[in-house]
């Protein structure tokens, strides 16, 4: 179990984990981009990213779960962003399913 993400689900290496239920797992990340900085990523490894995911519900959650961890953080009002990568050249760097969620001060374009 290589895979950053499965070894936190699994509770192998610690994480502040903000965030858990039976199907997503919410952590800070650990190289922020932005004051709050959050990865929402599925329990259940999706080697790659959107092109491997076979239940789109999971979608539904993860943007559920980002708007409620929004008001959460204080960010819902100021605008906030939820972004996936996909593939190098995107800048993925953890070959599993994942969002971040930024927010809490003025972002780049």
């Amino acid at each position: 179990m290589k895979c950053i993400f499965c070894q936190i689900t699994a509770h192998k290496i610690p994480a502040d984990v903000i965030f858990e239920n039976e199907r997503l797992m919410v952590v800070y990340d650990i190289n922020p981009k932005a004051k709050s900085h959050l990865l929402i990523f599925p329990k259940a490894h999706l080697s790659d990213s959107i092109d491997d995911l076979k239940d789109e519900k999971i979608l539904e959650e993860v943007f559920a779960v980002a708007r409620q961890l929004a008001k959460q953080y204080g960010i819902h009002k100021t605008g906030y962003r939820i972004i996936t990568n996909h593939g190098k050249d995107a800048g993925q760097t953890v070959s599993h399913l994942h969002f971040h969620l930024l927010g809490g001060e003025r972002l780049s374009d």
